[in-house]
């Protein structure tokens, strides 16, 4: 089943309610999107100069509510900018996810998710109940195929399957994310 048709459920990380509370900070701060992009994007402004990279496009963040998720490594750039956590967008996170907070991280760095580490994690809890991937991925509400491409993924997943899985592991997402130096 498409990870972007399923309903939120308690323990999903709701999309909407980031956007909801992008678009509060953007009105209080009187923001456009193009300026709340920008400011997304200043947080890393050391790193951008080092590196050349394209910054957030406006679009990725107000097409949000629209596909009804976002990329993992996206969502990490919106939550800094909240300084909020990803458990604060779960109705009903699991008691061991509350209250973790994400590494620190200055202008010279991100914040990335180690997408191998979530699928080290996945597949030793999965190992351990002797499921197979397709059984995990039934229980995770996904494909077989989304589950063993987070060991090679290059860029990121969707947030809500990412949160789904440290949920699923009763594992804060803070576990999964570090500090990128390039």
């Amino acid at each position: 089943m498409p990870t972007n048709l399923l309903p939120v459920g308690p323990q999903e990380f709701d999309v909407q309610a980031l956007f909801a509370a992008l678009d509060e900070r953007r009105h209080a701060e009187r923001l456009s999107w193009t300026g709340v992009a920008n400011e997304i994007w200043l947080q890393a402004a050391e790193l951008n100069a080092k590196r050349g990279d394209h910054p957030i496009a406006p679009a990725t963040i107000t097409g949000m509510p629209r596909r009804r998720d976002t990329t993992c490594q996206h969502a990490l750039f919106m939550l800094r900018w909240l300084g909020a956590v990803p458990e604060d967008f779960i109705a009903e996170p699991h008691p061991a996810t509350i209250g973790v907070p994400l590494p620190k991280v200055d202008s010279a760095h991100r914040l990335r998710w180690s997408l191998v580490a979530l699928y080290t994690a996945l597949n030793s809890a999965r190992t351990e109940r002797g499921e197979t991937w397709e059984q995990t991925a039934h229980r995770l509400s996904c494909t077989a195929n989304q589950l063993t491409g987070l060991r090679t993924a290059k860029y990121g997943t969707g947030m809500r399957l990412a949160i789904r899985i440290c949920q699923h592991l009763g594992r804060p997402a803070a576990h999964f994310v570090y500090v990128a130096t390039w």
